[in-house]
């Protein structure tokens, strides 16, 4: 890794340089309503010291959106700009959330990667994630005003 990367907790006043930095990332879904300023406050209130960025010389380069719900961890919206990727940042950044759960005591951590992204499957797989085969993911839209759009 870069040695002027350093790796710190996401802060709210972080949030224009994030929404940035998620709009650069091609088949990036960002939702409506989760996604915005005050979603994203929300989900920093309720998990204060977990989720994480990444920064060189002042500029936002990754982010991870990491929360639990006291038993299992999930990370979202975990990307690296791609001018810095292949250096360690995204490892760093998952170590930093992962540590930050364990202070927690979550023992567990989880997340969702689209089957077309094959940069971030290969990703997870590479640094010890286990892909399940044994489980079904399902969810319900609680409120269709939250829409999801993808960068292209």
């Amino acid at each position: 890794m870069q040695q002027n990367i350093q790796i710190r907790e996401m802060k709210i006043e972080d949030y224009p340089q994030v929404h940035a930095l998620w709009m650069t990332i091609r088949g990036f879904g960002i939702r409506s309503i989760d996604d915005s300023k005050e979603g994203v406050e929300r989900f920093l209130r309720r998990n204060p010291d977990t989720s994480v960025v990444a920064e060189c010389s002042g500029r936002i380069v990754g982010t991870i959106l990491c929360g639990h719900d006291g038993r299992r961890g999930c990370f979202y919206h975990v990307c690296v700009q791609e001018a810095y990727r292949k250096q360690g940042i995204g490892k760093a950044m998952a170590v930093f959330a992962m540590k930050a759960l364990q202070k927690e005591q979550v023992n567990k951590v989880s997340l969702i990667a689209f089957k077309d992204n094959e940069a971030g499957n290969c990703f997870w797989k590479s640094v010890g994630w286990t892909f399940r085969q044994d489980l079904n993911y399902y969810d319900f839209t609680l409120n269709d005003a939250n829409i999801t759009r993808f960068n292209k």
